[in-house]
């Protein structure tokens, strides 16, 4: 079971390498890894579970912060429009997105972060990707809104990127051009 002592942290050098491509079919390794980062996102979101093992609640997590190089991610939520987002993703690549960008009015949180970042995170509004799910399908997903935000995220750590990275260094609430808040 994967827990926060095995969440590297930001200064850790993993978090800044471009992660490798899965080999497919995924190894029986690689599965097992990505079906345990999933479950870790779920029990994140378990106040029960989360309180008995010291989970930081999630709704994504990408390979390399577990210190594991390679092109995977998980995600757990459900959208404002209650519609929900359970994948574990090999190699998940970006295919297209809209000039349109949106934002949290939150800012962004990380599990990999433990203090909070002020500022706005641009982001596609909607993007459509595509990836090989658990079950060895081809998947292409079309997100928008937080969802989009949610994998751009994620797919960001596959490429040594973290959100931060993003904000405005020097107005971190400049509202970045033609963007509409997500979270509205």
């Amino acid at each position: 079971m994967i827990t926060m002592e095995d969440i590297v942290r930001e200064g850790h050098p993993a978090l800044r390498k471009k992660a490798e491509t899965v080999a497919l079919p995924p190894t029986e390794e690689d599965t097992n890894t990505l079906s345990e980062m999933l479950q870790f996102i779920k029990n994140s979101q378990d106040e029960e579970v989360c309180d008995r093992y010291g989970l930081r609640p999630g709704v994504g997590l990408a390979a390399p912060q577990i210190d594991v190089n390679k092109r995977m991610l998980a995600v757990h939520f459900t959208d404002l429009n209650e519609k929900e987002y359970s994948y574990g993703l090999f190699n998940p690549k970006i295919i297209s997105h809209s000039v349109e960008m949106t934002y949290l009015s939150t800012g962004e949180g990380c599990l990999s972060v433990d203090r909070e970042v002020p500022g706005y995170v641009p982001r596609y509004r909607r993007i459509t990707i595509k990836a090989t799910d658990l079950n060895g399908e081809e998947v292409k997903l079309r997100l928008k809104d937080f969802a989009s935000i949610v994998f751009q995220h994620e797919i960001d750590h596959l490429n040594g990127v973290m959100f931060y990275d993003h904000i405005n260094k020097e107005d971190p609430y400049a509202l970045p051009e033609n963007a509409v808040p997500a979270d509205r």
